[in-house]
């Protein structure tokens, strides 16, 4: 079933930069209404500005309950309706488990995989009214786990079966779900990765396809190609499909010769790799939410007083931007 998205309200997380930048500009080029949710004000406000049609901006940290319904009630509150939800919001960490600081490792699992069930958990109830569609953002990881991610494959393994599971219990109220699955993308945190030597090199010495840098366009397209399918599937990089019937093989050749040999080649530089922590800018920003007053711990989630600040207007708990723009943008 295919479904036009003129007029329809999408929500995107993790929208201030990379794949859920590129896809709010997509889904807003066929039509959508975008809802933007993200940990950097700014960018997300510059973002919003740019799209072709109406949007509005939310600042919130997707591990924060109180902070995502809110912001669920005010989406669906201002624009009347939530026909897509995309938990895009993620981040990642490179380096060997056993030298990865406890409170890295554990940030990459919250924002991954209790930031997306938060997400559809606040979302849900809108998704349910209007026989919505939920995409839930994962990776090859979750085919082939590799060394040296151990909390990002851990992590997108477990929303690929969160989504799963979740799918045959909201069908019955006619809401879909799908999983996305993309290899290295051409976004902020592939090439933050790529900065690191060790890294760079230990990935260019995997098999083809798996060791180059997909570009970010096409990418985006067939993610939104998906969405207007409603797709339980959805493969960002035609190869990934090819994969599929043989991830019951790829554990063992990622932890198996191959993965211990390239290990051995890289071992000088490995514990430098691990002191890094979360990758690229929107990891940073991570970091940042989950050092604020009231966190869980020195990563626990954003907890305080659970309000999205509005990126409009400060001081106001969850208002979205109220900026001008035309065609009802809300961007600062």
């Amino acid at each position: 079933m295919s479904a036009d998205l003129r007029g329809r309200v999408a929500v995107v997380t993790g929208a201030a930069r990379g794949i859920g930048a590129a896809l709010a500009r997509e889904l807003s080029a066929r039509g959508a209404t975008l809802a933007l949710v993200g940990l950097e004000p700014d960018v997300l406000g510059r973002v919003a500005a740019g799209l072709p049609g109406p949007a509005g901006h939310w600042h919130a940290d997707v591990t924060d309950t109180a902070a995502m319904t809110r912001v669920a009630r005010e989406v669906d509150g201002r624009f009347g309706r939530v026909d897509v939800v995309v938990a895009n919001a993620g981040v990642g960490a490179g380096g060997l488990f056993a030298e990865t600081e406890d409170a890295t490792w554990r940030r990459v699992v919250e924002v991954n995989v209790v930031g997306s069930a938060v997400t559809c958990r606040a979302f849900l109830p809108a998704l349910r009214r209007g026989r919505g569609y939920f995409l839930q953002i994962a990776s090859f990881a979750a085919l082939a786990p590799a060394p040296l991610m151990t909390a990002y494959s851990a992590s997108k393994a477990a929303v690929e079966a969160f989504a799963h599971s979740l799918r045959a219990e909201v069908a019955p109220d006619g809401v879909g779900v799908g999983v996305a699955y993309l290899s290295w993308t051409d976004t902020d945190m592939v090439r933050a990765a790529d900065e690191e030597p060790a890294l760079r090199e230990l990935r260019a010495r995997l098999p083809w396809p798996v060791n180059r840098t997909a570009p970010l366009g096409p990418a985006v397209r067939r993610l939104a190609a998906g969405i207007e399918r409603r797709a339980v599937h959805v493969y960002a990089q035609p190869w990934l499909r090819a994969a599929v019937p043989v991830r019951w093989l790829l554990p063992a050749v990622t932890g198996g010769p191959l993965g211990r040999r390239e290990l051995r080649r890289a071992a000088p530089a490995l514990s430098r790799v691990s002191r890094r922590g979360l990758a690229g800018p929107g990891g940073a920003a991570a970091e940042r939410a989950a050092q604020r007053p009231g966190g869980d711990g020195e990563f626990g989630g954003e907890g305080g007083p659970g309000r999205p600040r509005g990126d409009g207007e400060p001081g106001r708990g969850g208002e979205p931007d109220r900026g001008g723009g035309t065609g009802g943008r809300g961007a600062g």
